[in-house]
């Protein structure tokens, strides 16, 4: 067991799983996280939704329990319980009264442990899961997304959607989903992350009485994209609004230069004050929403910018969007821009650790991914310590890539030739 600071502590369990808890004595709630190293990305192209499809099918009841029991039993603590699926991980939590942690790990243990995955709930979640699909398809701004992920990795995993499609979800069985859950939710490939008003010794305890015995297992096997990214992908549809949404290759999530690029991003596009911002809606009232956003990776990442606008206007908007792009790839930004985004990246961090959601999700997020939980103060420190030429050698890094650009509307690929 070890400390990284005095109320954060880390241990490897008898059982194989690693803890990782927080505590927070002003707090009155706890929130815990098993956080499994599997996502869209690690699942063969015929289960292709699998972990997705899993997550929603181990609520749906266990052994000991229906899936109204579980809800009843979270409702009569005035908790939640949730789940989410990403490419690289899923996620199982709650947050309860921190005098109920006991029930919290008996509930998510059963359900991860011992889902019932009774067939006539599957065949139910099924169409649940496909209605979803339908959903993303008929909501443009997903489905650009979605377009922009299969155009910067072609081929590969990380290009698929997460949600699976229509053909490999319609074909999953019950023993499909049941295999998956049995080969990759083994210790090697869980954290458990807690804060809260707890105590590390009774967390690990409780992990270690309701999971005695436990196969380790391995993490999934993953390969790096290789392929060249597709310049343009446009999905027509009949719309009063046209989506695009611009990306690059950037880094992944252990790259030293990850700090800068986060500054480098909220000065783009990551708030209010951001050129994107500014420019395209404030400016010239060209957008209701634009952004940029960053996803970091095992092995790749991306930075991507979105904006919605009238379709007449998609070209202008791009061309705006291009002058910010080669002025950030020139000059880099500004001493005032640094000190905003360093500003406001230290202070979202601060106001997101008066909960204990956000702190567990910190927890768990950091040690699956990266194998270490940075104390606060150091990172801190590392937001503070990036300089102007940092972030103008990322800048360089990421925009010197070959870009994709994805965009939905009433549109064809001759308009962007």
């Amino acid at each position: 067991m070890s400390a990284i600071e005095p109320e954060i502590e880390e241990a490897v369990l008898a059982n194989g799983i690693r803890l990782v808890t927080e505590r927070m004595p002003e707090a009155r709630s706890v929130t815990i996280g098993f956080w499994v190293g599997v996502g869209g990305r690690d699942e063969p192209p015929p289960l292709s939704g699998a972990s997705h499809f899993l997550e929603h099918l181990v609520f749906k009841g266990t052994d000991r329990r229906s899936a109204r029991e579980i809800a009843e039993a979270i409702d009569a603590l005035g908790g939640e319980m949730n789940a989410f699926t990403s490419r690289e991980h899923t996620a199982y939590y709650t947050r309860l009264p921190a005098a109920a942690l006991d029930v919290g790990l008996d509930l998510l243990t059963d359900v991860l442990a011992q889902p019932a995955l009774r067939p006539h709930e599957v065949d139910a979640e099924r169409e649940v899961i496909l209605e979803e699909i339908l959903l993303s398809e008929d909501t443009p701004d997903d489905k650009v997304h979605s377009l922009l992920a299969e155009a910067l990795y072609p081929g590969h995993p990380l290009g698929r959607e997460v949600l699976g499609d229509q053909a490999s979800v319609e074909a999953m069985t019950r023993d499909d989903s049941d295999l998956f859950r049995r080969t990759h939710y083994r210790p090697a490939n869980i954290v458990v992350a807690a804060a809260g008003l707890l105590d590390h010794a009774a967390v690990a305890e409780g992990i270690e009485h309701y999971l005695p015995d436990l196969d380790k297992g391995v993490p999934p096997h993953r390969e790096p994209p290789t392929a060249d990214p597709v310049p343009l992908v446009v999905g027509h549809r009949s719309s009063e609004q046209g989506h695009i949404a611009l990306g690059w290759r950037a880094l992944d999530q252990s790259d030293p230069d990850r700090y800068a690029l986060s500054v480098a991003n909220q000065t783009f596009g990551g708030g209010m004050s951001s050129r994107l911002f500014q420019e395209v809606r404030e400016e010239r009232g060209l957008a209701y929403s634009v952004y940029s956003a960053t996803s970091l990776y095992s092995d790749s990442g991306l930075l991507m910018v979105y904006a919605g606008t009238a379709p007449a206007r998609v070209s202008e908007v791009l061309s705006v969007i291009d002058d910010q792009v080669a002025a950030l790839f020139a000059d880099g930004v500004t001493e005032q821009e640094l000190q905003v985004a360093k500003g406001y990246l230290e202070g979202s961090l601060l106001l997101g650790l008066e909960d204990s959601g956000s702190r567990m999700g910190r927890l768990g997020r950091s040690e699956l991914s990266r194998g270490e939980v940075v104390a606060v103060d150091e990172h801190l420190s590392r937001i503070r310590a990036v300089t102007l030429d940092d972030v103008g050698r990322v800048l360089k890094r990421v925009l010197a890539g070959p870009r994709s650009l994805a965009v939905v509307g009433p549109f064809t690929e001759a308009d962007f030739n």
